[in-house]
């Protein structure tokens, strides 16, 4: 099946091309960008593109707003036997409902192309915010993972949230007419 546009009504995600590297790469290097939660790894544009030609089941997206802004990034990618989704948005964008179309999209996206059975996302568990935005879009607190990742100087805890295939039934915003078959 094919996606002719994953749309909402705030914004859009559109595929990551070769072209829209240097502003990722951009974005990986600005500490307002990755705020207080990620890590502030520096990168490279050349370590940006390695990363991108290593792809396998994972897709890159550039979120937008409806006036062609673009606002932030998302991915979806294998993780544990199932799937994993990420976000990150521009501080002039947040609080906006972005995030939260965002992921609904992405888990739209990956329950109708993927046959997996659950997608989830691991969030610092002070990320008020992103814990927000995936209770709106259906998911469910599993618990804390310690001492999960490096960042910053310490090994830093993480909030596993999930939504499975039965919690999810049916596209939240992309609309089947959307689906090819």
């Amino acid at each position: 099946m094919q996606l002719d546009m994953l749309s909402g009504e705030l914004v859009d995600l559109n595929v990551v091309e070769r072209e829209d590297l240097p502003l990722i790469a951009q974005w990986y290097n600005d500490l307002d960008f990755v705020g207080d939660f990620e890590p502030f790894d520096q990168t490279s544009l050349a370590a940006t593109e390695r990363q991108f030609e290593g792809l396998k089941d994972s897709d890159w997206f550039l979120v937008s707003a409806k006036d062609g802004t673009k606002v932030g990034f998302g991915c979806t990618f294998r993780s544990q036997g199932a799937f994993g989704l990420g976000y990150m948005f521009v501080p002039e964008a947040r609080g906006k409902g972005y995030g939260t179309e965002t992921i609904k999209i992405m888990v739209d996206y990956v329950f109708l192309h993927r046959d997996v059975p659950r997608v989830q996302a691991e969030i610092h568990p002070d990320n008020i915010a992103s814990q927000r935005a995936l209770e709106k879009a259906g998911f469910h607190k599993e618990g804390i993972l310690r001492a999960r990742f490096f960042s910053r100087g310490v090994w830093r805890d993480t909030a596993m949230y999930s939504i499975t295939r039965k919690d999810w039934e049916r596209p939240k915003v992309l609309p089947l007419g959307h689906v090819r078959q």
